[in-house]
């Protein structure tokens, strides 16, 4: 889920008449109509954003901010106190940013909502990102890899030890691809510890623990607590400094099956992260068993998608044709931007991937030291299928659009850019 700065459209309502309902309504009131109408389409943010001569409501939808209605600055106080109060966050203090969660049940559901506030120029803006208590996790197959990518991660899923890393930008779904590695290794036969921050699900089965800011208990002074539980899989959050990458590197190779998040734009890049790190390039890659690299797309609408004429350029998808079953290439699909039961044309959201994975020539190279760009061309010898061939297999299987393709993925990493 890309959580970079988008374009606030309006739903498909008028906003005047939302505006209108909840000047009526007491805050708490007026609290839960928003949370159930954010709940009601699915979106996976809450935001409450203070201006100059109004308060916005907004959400984010399929990674797109959508404004719900443009409120008084009273209003959106109250409500915005009123959300404070719940998660049990001090209203008095508006200088200093704050965070706070609650749950509310909203239509038989269990919501947890995960509130940050941030001061700014004319008050005070509140995101609460919104999770499903009651829905189930998703399962490796459910993600969007390709046979090939899939195969591959569960091959190293099978090690006994070794580090695995996913990458990304923020809001790519990481998280998501974790729990459902967990997921996959969760036979009870194995003992698996996580460090998060926060626990967004909790795992039966699976021995959970967060990072407490408040209390200096951050991911390096947990791993090494976790490491004399005797785990056999730990998942690390994220790896975000030197004592943290360092530590997971010796886990991965005193015998522990480690999985963690690491920024890298690209699976390649991973490598270059953790030597950045301070890691030993030996270490590095005597342990690693690969890299997943990772963006959302939207997925194009099944029932209103217009599909568009290639028979003009054949050579559209030459370059992935080994790779595409029978009947597939045969168009360029769109969305449409009218379809009432969809936004803009799209469904839902899927993921994009490359996936990295390890073996002697890999090995020796990162050993060397060698850069992200040797390393990717190696990695696609041994069959990696790169961010530009997986987003085309998306767009001749009929999933995406090319547009949407474009967005996800920046074009230096497309191969798009002018020499």
């Amino acid at each position: 889920m890309n959580d970079n700065a988008e374009p606030v459209v309006a739903v498909d309502f008028q906003e005047s008449d939302l505006a209108a309902d909840l000047s009526n309504m007491q805050p708490q009131q007026a609290l839960e109509t928003i949370v159930r109408l954010a709940i009601e389409l699915k979106a996976s943010d809450l935001y409450i954003l203070t201006h100059e001569k109004a308060s916005n409501i907004a959400v984010r939808r399929l990674g797109s901010m959508e404004s719900l209605a443009h409120i008084s600055r009273d209003q959106g106080g109250s409500l915005l106190r009123a959300m404070k109060t719940a998660a049990g966050m001090d209203i008095a203090e508006t200088r200093r940013p704050l965070e706070g969660r609650y749950i509310q049940r909203v239509a038989n559901k269990l919501v947890d909502l995960r509130i940050g506030t941030v001061p700014t120029l004319f008050g005070e803006d509140l995101s609460a990102r919104l999770l499903d208590r009651e829905s189930t996790l998703l399962s490796l197959d459910e993600l969007g890899f390709e046979r090939g990518a899939l195969n591959s991660l569960t091959a190293m899923l099978s090690s006994s030890s070794g580090l695995i890393l996913v990458t990304g930008p923020t809001g790519t779904g990481k998280t998501t691809t974790l729990y459902a590695c967990l997921h996959h290794l969760n036979n009870g036969r194995c003992k698996i510890n996580t460090l998060e921050d926060p626990i967004e699900y909790a795992i039966p089965g699976i021995c959970q623990s967060q990072i407490n800011h408040k209390l200096g208990v951050h991911f390096p002074e947990l791993l090494t607590s976790v490491l004399r539980q005797s785990p056999d899989v730990i998942m690390i959050g994220e790896v975000r400094d030197e004592e943290t990458a360092k530590t997971a590197v010796r886990a991965a190779n005193s015998g522990h099956l480690v999985l963690a998040t690491l920024h890298a734009p690209v699976a390649a890049g991973a490598v270059q992260s953790m030597l950045a790190l301070g890691v030993h390039p030996y270490f590095l890659a005597s342990c690693l068993l690969g890299v997943i690299a990772q963006r959302l797309i939207r997925v194009l609408s099944p029932e209103s998608r217009i599909a568009y004429d290639i028979s003009f350029a054949p050579d559209t998808f030459k370059e992935i044709e080994p790779l595409l079953d029978k009947g597939e290439g045969q168009a360029i699909y769109g969305p449409d931007p009218t379809d009432p039961n969809s936004q803009a044309g799209y469904s839902s959201r899927t993921g994009l991937f490359e996936v990295l994975a390890f073996n002697q020539k890999i090995r020796k190279l990162v050993a060397e030291g060698r850069p992200s760009p040797e390393l990717e061309k190696a990695a696609i010898e041994h069959g990696m299928v790169e961010f530009r061939r997986a987003g085309l297999l998306k767009v001749a299987r009929g999933i995406t659009s090319t547009e949407e393709m474009l967005h996800a993925v920046p074009s230096e990493y497309l191969g798009l850019e002018e020499d």
